[in-house]
C-alpha cells in the first residue's frame, strides 16, 4: 500500500490471532437464560422468614450478610440470619420481598451493559466495582458495604 511489501506466513499469522483471541474473558452464560429463584416467605408472629435464601444468594453468587443488609435497609427493620433463612422483625408480603429482590439482581448482579449474571464485585481502594466475567466490562456501585 506505501510501498511496504510485508508478507506474514499463515503460521504466525495463527499464532497472533490465538494471542489475539486469549485476551478476550471467557464466554459464560450464552444462550442460557437467568431465573432468578422465587423467594419463599412465611409469617409466623410478627416475623417474616425467607426460607429460600441460601438458593438465592447461591444463584447470586452473592454474601448472604449483604443480600439481608439490603433487604433489611429497604424494608426498613432488622434482620437476622439462622443459618439458611434469614429472618425480619415484621409482617412483609412474599410479592414486597421478590420486588425488593428483582431489585437488588438489577443492582448488584446484572452487568449494566451486557445484562448477564456472570458478574463479581471487587474493591479498588475504598470504591467497589461490579466486574462482569461476560464482557469485561467494569461498573461502580454506590452504597455497597458489607
Amino acid at each position: 500500500m506505501w510501498g511496504i511489501n510485508y508478507r506474514m506466513s499463515e503460521e504466525k499469522y495463527l499464532k497472533l490471532l490465538d494471542k489475539a483471541i486469549a485476551q478476550f474473558p471467557p464466554e459464560r452464560g450464552r444462550g442460557e437464560r437467568f431465573e432468578m429463584p422465587k423467594p419463599v416467605s412465611s409469617i409466623s408472629g410478627n416475623r417474616t422468614t425467607l426460607h429460600n435464601s441460601k438458593e438465592i444468594c447461591d444463584r447470586l453468587k452473592r454474601d448472604k450478610n449483604h443480600l439481608l443488609k439490603y433487604l433489611a435497609g429497604e424494608l426498613a427493620t432488622s434482620g437476622t440470619i439462622d443459618r439458611d433463612h434469614i429472618i425480619f422483625q415484621g409482617k412483609f408480603d412474599n410479592r414486597a420481598i421478590e420486588q425488593l429482590i428483582e431489585r437488588y439482581v438489577k443492582e448488584f448482579v446484572l452487568c449494566p451493559i451486557c445484562h448477564q449474571p456472570d458478574t463479581k464485585i471487587t474493591r479498588k481502594k475504598r470504591i467497589y466495582f461490579l466486574v462482569c466475567e461476560a464482557c469485561g466490562a467494569s461498573s461502580s456501585i454506590r452504597g455497597y458495604s458489607v
